[in-house]
């Protein structure tokens, strides 16, 4: 199984690097790196499936809270990644490709032609079906939630917002055309201590999800993939606005 080939197509980033590291350890993992959407087309997105107002919360909370937050936290994101035994060093240059969309040609040539085993992605952009279809090999997703019930983004977050604990976690599922709603592989919970905030839910979330990753990536190379019955409704969650996280702050304490 160690010398499986496998991919990862993500966009650069820590949870991509503690990922890599992990898939690395037990197969021969490449990397495609996504360049990402500019700032602007991604805010034009927001405004016209959320509208202005929502977008206009979701920046000031992204500037006043989430990036400061994320400073301060730095030194428990280190913590969390000690105590798991992970790592976020670079990913060596020679295991690296660039592509410009996931869902592009030249991507779906070049997957191919390193024919890998089994495909994860991170970050990237909604995969086409189209592209799902072409792929030689089964791709999955480390989502960084409980699905159905916190699909979308900040599934931890939105778990201790709603009082539910108990759908704090990670899933590991197959990708389909839809946001985070293929069949659930594996999934687990995590528990963040008074020390962890918004900024530190996702890195214990990645730290706890990379060795399901790994377990259920080998499962699929070996064909023994199944999937599990899903819990609770479905829904999809956004990017809190200041106001909404001010809310639950002062009402449920959630940092």
């Amino acid at each position: 199984m160690a010398g499986e080939r496998v991919v990862l197509i993500a966009r650069d980033s820590a949870a991509t690097r503690l990922l890599y590291h992990a898939l690395a350890q037990r197969f021969d993992a490449h990397v495609l790196l996504e360049a990402p959407p500019t700032s602007w087309r991604l805010l034009r997105s927001r405004i016209k499936r959320l509208g202005l107002s929502t977008v206009i919360g979701q920046v000031l909370f992204q500037l006043l809270v989430a990036k400061p937050q994320s400073l301060l936290s730095r030194r428990r994101q280190q913590e969390i990644i000690r105590l798991h035994g992970a790592s976020t060093a670079p990913i060596p240059d020679h295991c690296i490709q660039h592509i410009v969309s996931v869902n592009s040609d030249a991507c779906i040539a070049l997957v191919n032609s390193i024919a890998p085993a089994a495909i994860a992605i991170n970050g990237t952009r909604i995969l086409k079906e189209r592209t799902i279809r072409a792929f030689v090999a089964p791709v999955l997703n480390t989502h960084v939630g409980i699905t159905p019930m916190y699909r979308g983004v900040h599934g931890a977050y939105w778990a201790l917002a709603q009082n539910d604990r108990a759908h704090c976690g990670v899933t590991i599922h197959l990708v389909d055309a839809g946001i985070d709603t293929g069949g659930i592989l594996q999934q687990a919970l995590i528990e963040p201590s008074p020390a962890d905030n918004f900024s530190t839910y996702p890195t214990l979330q990645m730290a706890v999800g990379a060795p399901l990753l790994v377990s259920a990536m080998e499962n699929a190379i070996a064909g023994r993939s199944m999937t599990q019955p899903p819990e609770g409704p479905s829904r999809r969650w956004n990017h809190p606005t200041l106001w909404r996280y001010v809310a639950n702050r002062i009402r449920k304490g959630v940092k």
